[in-house]
């Protein structure tokens, strides 16, 4: 039996145990096992070691180039999984320019599962948002407290459940959580080689993000995203000569039209989205990718020689990336007379396509969340979902969810605020789904 054919059955068998009848001893509910029952025990009595853990975490900077920040982060977390029998490493981050990933490993005889969160944050050390506050009793504004501390939190913490009902034993996971979400080093390769390394023989994964706020859903498909930059070049001259046959449009004109075609194009293929995000055009111009900033000098009567323009292009699929490059790159390969032009793209985030297992493996967790009496989960838009690490092991696990860590609103903002009460509840759902699937659906 392949791998693949393994893993299907697996989780099928999982998703139908989840969904199964209804028992009307049990208030309307599938009958949990008294094994599921004690982890929900364990999990309402230690909510309040939970949000502790979240806050200390929360008030630890660690924005992504702070790399001391996400070492303290990681050395947190590493600790409570050894305390769990883990077997934990520090993957060192020199070679990417971050501070690196903790990956640790439980090994059970189920099928190898994946479980993905990360360190960072979006909020450096000069940042005036650095510490946790609560709002109300089950209201908490903090750094990164839902992307993605919180969800961290709650893979603890759904382990920690298994391991006081006995069920941990069982487990064969491997939890990843990387220290460079937030800004990936480079090359991506080499950044995210510890994630596909830990994805390999993987029957399914599950990422932790917070996916657009509501407890109600969750995420089976990602687009994902690339940058690119477009750089163009005139023949200057006095602006009384524009589009003459020996100056024609100028650089800044023709970068226009390049990008009028750009929209013309491609603007009404769903899922597809593409965004020039900065322009300098002028006698001389200067913009940096990776800063986000530029310059240029140039006069109103003189035709420009130099525009650049940088931006991102967001696809739901490899096809439609791989159509979408092709189509921008047919557009610069043919200037006006005069101009010349360039195109480049750079590493990116690759999709979380849409797939057959990926709905079997929301399947499970929403019948996971019934059984649980804590509601229906469905799959939120792709277009509303942006890109995450969970992405990167597209193509090496048949099965994968995300968008199941903690809730609220706001994230990469002064603003980002988690709801407490969905800490204990995604929890539970994540400790119930993970045991399922680690007997086989049993």
């Amino acid at each position: 039996m392949t791998r693949r054919t393994g893993a299907a059955a697996a989780i099928a068998a999982a998703s139908a145990v989840m969904s199964g009848p209804l028992s009307a001893a049990d208030g309307g509910r599938a009958e949990l096992t008294a094994s599921e029952h004690a982890v929900v025990r364990f999990v309402d009595a230690h909510d309040a070691d939970a949000r502790a853990l979240l806050h200390r975490v929360v008030d630890i900077n660690s924005g992504t180039e702070n790399l001391a920040g996400v070492r303290a982060v990681g050395e947190v977390f590493r600790a409570e999984f050894n305390a769990l029998g883990f077997v934990t490493r520090w993957v060192d981050g020199a070679a990417w320019h971050r501070a690196g990933h903790l990956v640790a490993e439980h090994r059970g005889p189920g099928p190898r599962l994946l479980v993905i969160g990360h360190l960072d944050t979006v909020f450096a050390p000069d940042s005036p948002f650095q510490k946790l506050q609560m709002v109300d009793a089950d209201t908490a504004r903090g750094p990164g407290v839902i992307d993605m501390k919180g969800g961290d939190v709650i893979i603890l913490q759904a382990l920690k459940a298994l391991a006081s009902a006995d069920l941990l034993k069982t487990l064969n996971v491997v939890v990843v959580m990387t220290g460079d979400e937030e800004a990936p080093g480079r090359p991506l390769s080499t950044a995210r080689a510890a994630l596909v390394g830990a994805a390999k023989g993987a029957a399914a994964a599950i990422g932790f993000e917070d996916g657009d706020g509501d407890p109600a859903h969750a995420i089976v498909a990602r687009r994902g995203t690339t940058s690119w930059v477009l750089r163009v070049t005139g023949t200057p001259a006095h602006s009384s000569q524009i589009f003459s046959p020996e100056i024609g449009p100028g650089a800044i004109f023709e970068a226009a039209r390049m990008l009028t075609a750009f929209r013309d194009t491609l603007a009404t293929e769903a899922h597809l989205t593409f965004n020039p995000g900065a322009i300098v055009g002028g006698t001389t111009a200067d913009l940096d990718p990776a800063a986000a900033k530029g310059s240029a000098f140039g006069k109103t009567n003189v035709v420009a020689e130099h525009a650049i323009v940088i931006g991102d292009l967001r696809a739901l699929t490899t096809a439609q990336f791989d159509h979408a490059m092709s189509a921008m790159r047919a557009i610069v390969a043919a200037p006006s007379p005069r101009t010349s032009a360039a195109l480049a793209f750079d590493d990116g985030y690759p999709p979380l396509a849409p797939s057959p297992g990926n709905d079997q493996l929301l399947a499970a967790f929403n019948g996971a969340s019934l059984d649980l009496g804590l509601g229906s989960v469905s799959a939120v838009s792709p277009d509303k979902a942006g890109a995450a690490d969970v992405s990167f092991v597209a193509g090496e696990v048949p099965m994968i969810l995300d968008g199941v860590g903690l809730k609220g609103h706001d994230d990469h903002t002064p603003g980002e605020t988690a709801d407490l009460r969905t800490l204990a509840q995604q929890t539970k759902r994540a400790a119930v789904l993970l045991n399922r699937l680690s007997r086989g659906g049993r």
